[in-house]
């Protein structure tokens, strides 16, 4: 699960103790964002551990100055791949905003994989919401990108930007080798739910893209997050 989903609780208890509650829950794996880490990526391995957890992922600015800082925590808790968590609205406006992006993509994975890191690329709404020439911003970034760079498809967002989400998946292929699978209304500002109790149709979103691999996160909800994400794995375990 991401790690963003219980960011409060990081910031304000014991990690080990936010960890140890994910780990009963059944989850085996977790993607950290950089900033949670607190600069101490060696000591959150170490918890991992202890616990039976490894990281799947790092969420960090690997297209910033912190590169090599993130690369490096990456390395520390066992991550083999970045994840880039955003790029802003406006560049996903014109077809030559997308193209700079790519480009911006290209040059980080490159340098990543000298580093033996991959490079993946997770969306928000405006990736589908703004469509350049007619195709989503998503999907005309894929086709710009190089093979070694992967998607982390947010499903949530995808469908608050008005994707089809199963055919989006579909589509875009194996190129999609991660997927943050949330559910809830499907709105910009209204809460999220616990996964298989909101407006998403989970099995068939999990059907077109069987290879990837699930990360629960809730980026807010009402109610006791904890509950929710423990539904949500328990919901997910009992699909076929």
């Amino acid at each position: 699960m991401q790690l963003y989903s219980v960011r409060s609780a990081l910031q304000a208890g014991s990690p080990a103790d936010v960890l140890g509650r994910l780990a009963a829950m059944g989850y085996g794996l977790v993607e950290p964002t950089f900033g949670l880490l607190n600069g101490d990526a060696s000591g959150f391995r170490r918890l991992l551990d202890d616990l039976g957890l490894a990281a799947s992922s790092l969420h960090g600015p690997a297209l910033g100055p912190l590169r090599p800082q993130v690369a490096e925590a990456a390395h520390a808790i066992g991550a083999d791949t970045v994840v880039v968590p955003a790029i802003p609205d406006a560049e996903f406006a014109t077809a030559a905003g997308v193209a700079r992006s790519a480009e911006h993509l290209a040059e980080v994975a490159d340098a990543l994989t000298a580093l033996g890191l991959k490079l993946a690329y997770h969306n928000h709404h405006w990736e589908l919401a703004n469509r350049p020439g007619g195709q989503t911003g998503l999907e005309l970034l894929a086709a710009l990108l190089p093979p070694e760079v992967a998607l982390e498809v947010d499903v949530y967002w995808a469908a608050v930007g008005g994707a089809d989400v199963p055919t989006l998946l579909h589509d875009l292929g194996d190129r999609v080798r991660l997927l943050h699978v949330k559910d809830g209304p499907a709105t910009v500002d209204d809460a999220m739910t616990a996964v298989g109790s909101g407006t998403l149709p989970i099995p068939e979103i999990l059907a077109a893209s069987p290879k990837a691999l699930r990360i629960v996160e809730l980026d807010r909800c009402e109610g006791d997050v904890f509950e929710a994400l423990a539904a949500s794995v328990s919901y997910l375990k009992e699909l076929p």
